[in-house]
């Protein structure tokens, strides 16, 4: 019952914010906050206010990139077995901003999904999961392609700087897929066509959460 209670007073909270948030908003923040905590509020309106900011300003896609990368890259890198129990768990957005944290995969979906919301094409992304010899394991990044034939930019938490993909010989790329598409990278260029991103079943599964709503709980509390 005090749960509820507690609850029910940040939902009074949420809908009394800033214009900012939205209702939809505040449905996301107090769903949050019932699986992870009165924590996760901060972090998810901060995600919902940094998207109504960028769309309300005069930004280049360039300029937006730079912001959602940095911002994301403020997440704790922490393994799929440690977090939620499994060995490949692709998280939503708001599972990984209400659990604090997440591996690579959660980095870039979170980074994916926040520039389609700000009106990013999604013919100029693709996630990349990659070779990352630095540390001599898979790894999954962003590339952001300003034009349809130009060397893509690469968001990553590995490298918290924005580069192009000519300056991070450390990531050899495998395949790369988008909403729609799948492409295997037999050289690091756009690849070859190799069928529809429905292929990837973590993927699938992933969106379909994320359009449900649907919130996993992890193991641990970051937030502790």
């Amino acid at each position: 019952m005090r749960r509820l209670i507690i609850v029910a007073l940040c939902a009074g909270m949420l809908i009394s914010r800033a214009s900012a948030v939205r209702e939809s908003d505040s449905i996301d923040v107090m769903n949050a906050i019932k699986v992870y905590g009165l924590s996760a509020e901060s972090r998810i309106l901060a995600w919902k206010n940094l998207i109504h900011d960028l769309l309300h300003a005069s930004h280049s896609e360039t300029q937006q990139i730079e912001s959602v990368n940095g911002f994301f890259n403020q997440l704790v890198f922490i393994s799929d077995n440690r977090l939620w129990g499994q060995e490949d768990y692709w998280a939503t957005p708001i599972e990984f901003l209400g659990a604090k944290g997440g591996d690579c995969e959660d980095f870039s979906l979170a980074k994916y999904f926040t520039l389609r919301e700000l009106g990013v094409s999604d013919e100029k992304m693709r996630l990349i999961y990659v070779k990352a010899t630095s540390i001599n394991q898979f790894h999954m990044v962003l590339a952001y392609y300003p034009e349809k034939h130009a060397v893509p930019l690469i968001l990553d938490n590995l490298d918290g700087e924005v580069k192009l993909a000519t300056q991070r010989e450390d990531l050899i790329p495998i395949y790369s897929f988008n909403a729609d598409h799948l492409w295997l990278m037999k050289e690091r260029g756009r690849g070859q066509l190799a069928g529809t991103a429905s292929k990837l079943s973590k993927w699938t599964k992933m969106r379909n959460r994320y359009s449900r709503g649907e919130l996993q709980k992890p193991l641990i509390n970051l937030s502790e």
